[in-house]
């Protein structure tokens, strides 16, 4: 049995992903900050709950993130896929509005934490008997073109592809694949806004399509589906409508 461990499963993206890996039979790792809200995930596996271990975890700490990964090994024996997917925003700001310590709360998930995390399953996936494994960054459209006030944001998700593109080389002697899936407008709690409006490239504010969890799911399995001879480095999956392709 394939064990997975997912980042930021309680709510949303991470949720239905993890969910996908426990109907395809995966032993799934569920980490997040709240306990409680791993454990409503894991009940909403029902059956395929029995295969998933939740495990609260702040991925901004790095002596957690470790300890995370030695118990991992512990009691999975080894990890074959990370879906590195934890991740934060601020409401739009001006760079001169964010702030010191709210600019390193948001590197401190969505940078350090996937560093950590990364680094932690690449120990991990290199050691293992047979060795390698998948790693999954969560990067966004972000990390493509930004959104107006989402310096912080667009910034860390800039980073990211940054890490995927530099693990992809390096895991390659080890038979670890890293890749990335860029995703635009999920409907989830952090695009709930979008419904009412956000603002545009123009100044103006308008609310944005969304699409179901599910197509990212669909798109997450694929890449987690495939044998480690292949690889997606970068996929991105998107609301058809949405303003990104000559956003401003």
């Amino acid at each position: 049995m394939k064990t997975a461990l997912v980042t930021g499963a309680g709510t949303g993206i991470g949720k239905v992903c993890a969910l996908a890996l426990l109907r395809e039979g995966w032993q799934v790792v569920l980490v997040g900050r709240r306990a409680d809200a791993l454990q409503v995930a894991v009940a909403e596996a029902a059956a395929d709950g029995a295969r998933a271990i939740a495990m609260p975890c702040d991925v901004s700490d790095e002596a957690a993130v470790n300890a995370l990964f030695d118990t991992v090994r512990r009691r999975c024996g080894r990890l074959d896929l990370l879906f590195n997917n934890a991740g934060m925003g601020l409401p739009p700001k001006t760079p001169d509005e964010v702030g010191g310590e709210a600019w390193r709360q948001v590197v401190g998930v969505n940078l350090n934490g996937a560093f950590y995390c990364l680094a932690a399953a690449f120990r991990l996936m290199r050691e293992q008997q047979p060795q390698g494994g998948r790693i999954i960054n969560n990067g966004s459209i972000s990390a493509h073109a930004p959104r107006p006030g989402s310096i912080a944001y667009t910034a860390t998700k800039h980073a990211v592809s940054g890490l995927t593109r530099a693990a992809a080389l390096d895991g390659r002697p080890y038979d670890i694949a890293v890749g990335q899936i860029d995703i635009g407008n999920a409907a989830s709690e952090m695009t709930a806004r979008m419904v009412n409006g956000v603002p545009q490239a123009d100044g103006s504010m308008r609310p944005e399509p969304r699409m179901d969890l599910q197509a990212v799911a669909d798109t997450f399995m694929a890449m987690a589906r495939l044998p480690l001879s292949a690889n997606v480095l970068f996929m991105t999956v998107m609301a058809t409508k949405m303003p990104y392709v000559g956003r401003g």
